[in-house]
């Protein structure tokens, strides 16, 4: 594992848009640090729960088994930070923290609710942001009596300190959403001002593409704008390719997109690698990929599923991780696949 010094600190590549080889992006931890002291739920709570149909007021008046579902498990994530993750009583496919492991899974593979499995584990609140779905079945929990609260989740560095807030609103806790809210803000700014200044001068910055994978169902979707990948890039001091040809979303990859972009270097979620081969298997199967600079260098960094696209508690962290595999990648990384 890398040195967890400065970022300033490190064996930085003289040029990262020539770096050959993939690498892999690792948290130190992937425990989540809870703010001090923890959140303490004060009910019930009067939130407003952001329904496919419109606004609706929701009162929480009872949080004694929670569970907090969305594509990228932020939402669980920030209950932990919060220091409720005691709260618990199940878990998302991408709720992997420490202490969650045990917990059941209530989606599936296609990120899609089982109302039988969430049923069964009698909860008394879901938190969710309508990411996964079916939307109805989670807003028909309602009838079995379940409380479900709808919150808005941006994929952004704001996002993640908003959530914060109101996630922590929802069980009544609003100082300790504020005093997490502004923990993420101040970890992330710091964070980014750090990336800034070992990042290479604005005309040679390493040009990057987020690109989701899914080989065993043909999937390979490129990420642009407010897809979250475009925050991350930006905050790593580097060129959201996406953004250069208008790509917004999240949308199936065309040889001639791709093309056009020409990446230095693809970040992928590592299961996704995985699932197309590994790098080798990848490059096979898209030819136009190999076109690219990236595909020509086999630069590509990965990072844990679960983790890459979770703006929450750990943002700082992610930045840090990716810093750490773009500007000083380990030379003995060994290739995927």
């Amino acid at each position: 594992m890398p040195s967890q010094g400065p970022l300033a600190s490190l064996d930085l590549a003289a040029d990262p848009r020539a770096v050959e080889g993939p690498s892999t992006a690792v948290l130190p931890s992937q425990a989540i640090d809870p703010i001090d002291p923890p959140a303490r739920p004060e009910l019930p709570a009067t939130v407003v729960s952001h329904d496919a149909g419109g606004d609706l007021t929701v009162t929480v008046s009872d949080a004694s088994r929670v569970l907090g579902l969305d594509l990228a498990g932020s939402i669980a994530a920030t209950l932990a930070g919060l220091g409720l993750g005691d709260l618990l009583v199940g878990r998302d496919m991408s709720t992997t923290f420490p202490g969650s492991e045990g917990l059941p899974v209530v989606t599936s593979g296609a990120h899609t609710v089982s109302a039988e499995a969430v049923l069964a584990l009698r909860p008394t609140l879901v938190i969710t942001d309508g990411t996964i779905g079916p939307r109805d079945v989670l807003e028909q929990l309602r009838e079995a009596g379940v409380t479900v609260v709808f919150v808005d989740n941006a994929p952004s560095f704001a996002g993640a300190a908003q959530l914060a807030r109101d996630v922590a609103a929802t069980l009544g806790a609003d100082g300790a959403g504020e005093r997490l809210a502004a923990a993420i803000t101040a970890d992330v700014t710091a964070k980014v001002a750090e990336i800034a200044a070992i990042a290479p001068a604005p005309e040679d910055r390493v040009r990057i593409l987020f690109l989701y994978l899914r080989g065993g169902s043909g999937i390979f979707y490129l990420f642009g704008e407010e897809s979250g990948a475009d925050e991350l890039i930006r905050g790593l001091s580097a060129v959201d390719v996406a953004a250069e040809i208008g790509w917004d979303g999240m949308k199936p990859m065309t040889d001639e997109a791709l093309i056009a972009a020409n990446p230095d270097l693809i970040l992928v979620m590592s299961d996704g690698l995985a699932s197309a081969g590994g790098v080798d298997g990848l490059l096979a199967s898209k030819p136009a990929i190999a076109l690219t600079a990236a595909g020509q260098h086999r630069r590509f960094v990965d990072m844990a599923d679960g983790v890459v696209l979770s703006f929450g508690p750990r943002t700082a962290e992610v930045l840090d991780a990716l810093a750490r595999a773009i500007y000083a990648p380990a030379p003995s990384a060994p290739a995927a696949g």
